[in-house]
């Protein structure tokens, strides 16, 4: 566990953030020893903070005994160098046992994933994110996508709420973001972080950027660190000559690549990571691998992002 609150390490981006992939042996099981080098390799390179087990590490596949040996791992690795979140979901007990053995793991706060299956209106939102939040002493980012959607009143209540620090979006409605932003400027704390948790984010940031949503995730660093921190140093500096160059020759063809196969958010990149020398094994079911020929394609994208960074030079 880092010492200082997340919020203060994360209000000022030094990275992307980096959402790991869950390695697994040649049985299936957890691969503790390749998670730890994986981590560490993406805190070695430049991650501003270690998402464990959320998306794309594959938070839906894990028992909750794998889940926080994952998160201890991803905290021993990380060493206090940057903050590790750790995820937490499904009905409210569940989301708060997890809640609490990522606390036990050491983790610095909470990445809220939507809760499981149902479709609730905004007072029972509330009601989860609440509980969840005061479930354990660790900050809390509440994630909307798919069945767990906020109208701006609801996230002012979110960000009034004690230990809830922060909001990520997975939905993609710009009109709702910048309504969302307006509404917690005008009547919330003014230090609530916001975050872009689109698939390859790098695509949407420049929009997301104009409403002052900073922070986004980077699925990209897990196989390819140079390319993502390259691109993070563009949006951060204005160099836009750069960061076009990077959308228009690697960003874009990858979302289209990623666009060829269902579950390639994360079965994709995991191919990336192997692509580039480490073995986190396969995903697990219900997602599949990528087709051998999307691999392939990978591999070229990627040889082409690291030209596009010669350019650049």
């Amino acid at each position: 566990m880092t010492s200082a609150p997340l919020a203060a390490r994360l209000g000022v981006p030094s990275g992307p953030l980096f959402f790991p992939v869950t390695a697994y042996g040649p049985d299936g099981s957890v691969d503790l020893h390749t998670y730890r080098l994986h981590v560490r390799r993406g805190v070695e390179a430049g991650a501003a903070a270690v998402f464990a087990c959320c998306g794309t590490g594959e938070f839906h596949a894990l028992t909750p005994e794998e889940f926080e040996l994952c998160v201890t791992a991803a905290v021993e690795a990380a060493d206090g160098r940057v903050p590790v979140v750790a995820g937490a979901g499904y009905g409210t007990a569940l989301a708060v046992r997890y809640a609490r053995l990522a606390e036990r793991a050491g983790a610095d706060g909470l990445l809220a994933m939507p809760p499981y299956l149902v479709r609730a209106a905004q007072e029972g939102l509330l009601r989860h994110y609440r509980q969840l939040a005061a479930a354990t002493s660790l900050p809390v980012i509440v994630y909307q996508r798919d069945n767990a959607v906020f109208t701006p009143e609801g996230v002012v209540e979110l960000a009034r709420t004690e230990g809830i620090v922060g909001f990520k979006d997975g939905l993609g409605d710009l009109d709702l973001m910048q309504r969302i932003v307006s509404a917690v400027r005008a009547e919330g704390p003014a230090d609530f972080l916001y975050f872009n948790g689109l698939p390859t984010a790098e695509l949407t940031q420049p929009a997301y950027g104009g409403i002052g949503v900073t922070l986004y995730s980077s699925a990209v660093f897990c196989f390819a660190p140079e390319i993502a921190l390259a691109c993070h140093t563009a949006f951060r500096t204005g160099d836009t000559d750069t960061a076009h160059r990077l959308i228009d020759g690697f960003y874009r063809p990858f979302v289209e690549l990623r666009a060829q196969g269902a579950g390639y958010a994360v079965s994709l990149v995991k191919a990336g990571v192997r692509l580039r020398g480490l073995d986190v094994g396969e995903v697990r079911p219900p997602l599949h691998e990528p087709a051998g020929d999307h691999v392939k394609q990978l591999a070229r994208l990627i040889e082409r992002g690291h030209a596009l960074l010669e350019e650049s030079r």
